[in-house]
């Protein structure tokens, strides 16, 4: 598939968990001991994410990274395709870039990205095996504005369902599960089969039809649960907003699996639209795939 074909495609495609879950039956979670509590317990309480994230530097493995920039017509004016092998060797990381390939609108001048979301995307998550990132999201927005930002996202990211301090208007609406805000949202409970073997409960999360779109953040938030450890392993999370002084509107899924006893990301995948007053509206998507790891 040639790469602007493929970047169309992920401009259509909404990147649900569901995607790779088949999903068996809609569940009555009373049947199996389990309560709505304890699976709204297990996504706040969740600190799997951020450290299956961390757990990448100590192994080597295969990432493949593709970003795409659109302008104002939703068409593809910027690529960017990494195929970079990270090894660990003797407590060391290495980066080898097996693929680099890119064209269209992409740096500025001073050869920074024209796009904050790309530089965003850089550090989250490729730079997860630095020491910065693995001291943990810093919630109070130390390190002056870009480093504020920076936390925030590592907030809606690795800690959905808490409150995301600083941002205008919004601030209380990411808490899904405060009691301001339960009201606003429909529960789902399903069980399938991810990654063709593994049981698995879903968890969604959904704003209800009444519920006027500037009132909630989230739309939707969907958690992917194995139900012999009640691990995460993955979680899709939609949220749109609009007022006088931004909007977005983005979705972001990001899947993990056990490798050896330890939980690893494979799969990322996002797609969004920020607006900000002084800037160029912003429009990407990304899909990041690691693959083959291996504990040195």
């Amino acid at each position: 598939m040639n790469c602007v074909s493929f970047a169309q495609q992920i401009k259509r495609f909404n990147p649900d968990t569901i995607r790779t879950i088949v999903i068996d039956s809609a569940v009555n979670i009373h049947s199996h001991h389990l309560n709505t509590q304890d699976f709204i317990d297990a996504v706040l309480a969740d600190t799997g994410f951020y450290k299956a994230f961390r757990n990448m530097k100590k192994h080597s493995f295969t990432a493949e990274n593709r970003i795409y920039t659109y302008n104002k017509k939703n068409k593809v004016d910027g690529k960017i395709y990494r195929k970079i092998k990270h090894s660990n060797i003797s407590g060391k990381h290495k980066i080898e870039y097996l693929a680099k390939q890119d064209s269209g609108s992409l740096y500025k001048s001073n050869g920074k990205y024209q796009l904050y979301t790309v530089e965003m995307f850089d550090y989250i998550f490729m730079n997860a095996y630095n020491s910065d990132f693995t001291n943990g999201p810093s919630l109070d927005g130390a390190g002056g504005k870009n480093e504020s930002y920076k936390d925030k996202l590592k907030t809606l990211t690795f800690r959905p369902g808490h409150k995301v301090t600083g941002i205008p208007f919004i601030s209380s609406k990411t808490e899904i599960f405060s009691k301001d805000m339960r009201d606003y949202y429909y529960y789902q409970f399903a069980r399938g089969k991810y990654l063709d073997s593994i049981p698995v409960y879903r968890f969604r999360v959904i704003r209800k039809p009444s519920i006027a779109d500037n009132d909630v953040v989230i739309k939707e938030m969907t958690t992917i649960f194995d139900t012999r450890t009640f691990q995460i392993l993955g979680r899709y999370v939609d949220l749109k907003y609009s007022n006088w002084i931004f909007s977005f509107d983005i979705q972001m899924n990001i899947e993990l699996n056990n490798i050896n006893g330890e939980l690893l990301p494979t799969q990322i995948t996002y797609q969004g639209n920020w607006d900000v007053p002084l800037h160029k509206t912003e429009r990407a998507s990304f899909l990041i795939v690691h693959k083959d790891y291996k504990t040195p």
